[in-house]
């Protein structure tokens, strides 16, 4: 069924629980996320009673929804590139990925994604996972650089992926924000959700999924603040959001009110901490790279010292 380019026929058959398009996409087909279907809804790939819908129309019993992937190689041809490298075991790898290089596939992205370079530099990981994500157990966005951890074997991949839904990944995230958040220190829990009139963005809403940042300010300069955040959840633009919610977009976030006064998105992922399958604490850091650096330098905010990559001790 999850075979990209094959055709789907799904009878909604009613449920004591009312149901959106998305939702019962996702559940019904397999490796399908509700994020993915979504897409797909939207690019009118899947219709109800053969007409197009909105990934929020509720279904009533008998509905009929039908769908075609879109045909894509089953793997994912290796392209050359350059690979930084924060950690490597026979298990998983740590890269630290650059700003302006999108993860995997996906609509407007055929190649020259990380993915692309992963799978030439590490061949065994093709068929780990999806297909189209070969080795992939999290996603950073495209403008954002920094910590991504790749399996390398099935059994890695799994006990990772399930790490990552039990949130037992700790997650550091360095951002440069707009003025001096008050308190200094806190705790952002609040919904997120799809912008209700601007699809392609996502927005604190009543009726979103639940989402919680934790944050603290690390220095202050000319008009902005260094800031540590550490998502408990993994929403899309989750640190974005709530950032912009409590009034201090991240610079260069066009999207979510950030000033354009930055290249791109200053939004690094810092630190990862994971046991690896064996039990085996382990720590990846990147350092931010160079746009991050000079434009702490030039706001007059200092960067702490990255950590060095490697097993923890308990």
């Amino acid at each position: 069924m999850s075979e990209p380019g094959e055709r789907f026929e799904l009878t909604f058959v009613g449920r004591s629980r009312v149901m959106r398009l998305d939702a019962f996409v996702a559940e019904a087909v397999t490796d399908l996320s509700r994020s993915r279907a979504a897409r797909l809804i939207r690019d009118r790939v899947i219709t109800v009673n053969g007409q197009v819908a909105a990934p929020s129309r509720r279904l009533h019993a008998g509905d009929i929804v039908r769908g075609e992937f879109p045909t894509v190689a089953a793997e994912l041809a290796p392209e050359p590139g350059a690979l930084a490298r924060l950690l490597t075991t026979d298990g998983f790898v740590a890269v630290d990925k650059p700003a302006g290089i999108v993860m995997h596939p996906g609509a407007g992205a055929g190649s020259g994604t990380l993915a692309h370079r992963l799978v030439a530099h590490y061949p065994e990981i093709a068929g780990i996972g999806h297909p189209r994500r070969p080795g992939i157990v999290h996603r950073l966005d495209k403008e954002t650089s920094g910590v991504v951890l790749i399996a390398r074997t099935p059994a890695m991949y799994a006990h990772l992926a399930k790490a990552f839904e039990r949130r037992e990944v700790r997650k550091r995230y360095l951002l440069i924000v707009r003025g001096m958040p008050d308190p200094p220190r806190g705790r952002i829990d609040a919904p997120i959700g799809r912008h209700p009139t601007q699809r392609t963005r996502m927005a604190v809403v009543r009726r979103g999924r639940a989402a919680v940042t934790a944050y603290r300010v690390l220095d202050r300069g000319c008009g902005a603040a260094l800031v540590q955040a550490s998502p408990a959840t993994g929403r899309t633009h989750q640190i974005r959001v709530h950032m912009a919610a409590i009034g201090h977009p991240i610079l260069g976030d066009a999207t979510y009110g950030g000033p354009a006064s930055a290249e791109r998105v200053m939004l690094h992922a810092w630190t990862l901490r994971f046991e690896d399958d064996a039990g085996e604490r382990r720590l990846a850091a990147a350092r931010p790279p160079e746009d991050f650096q000079r434009r702490a330098e030039e706001l007059g905010v200092t960067l702490p010292d990255t950590p060095a990559s490697g097993p923890e001790m308990r």
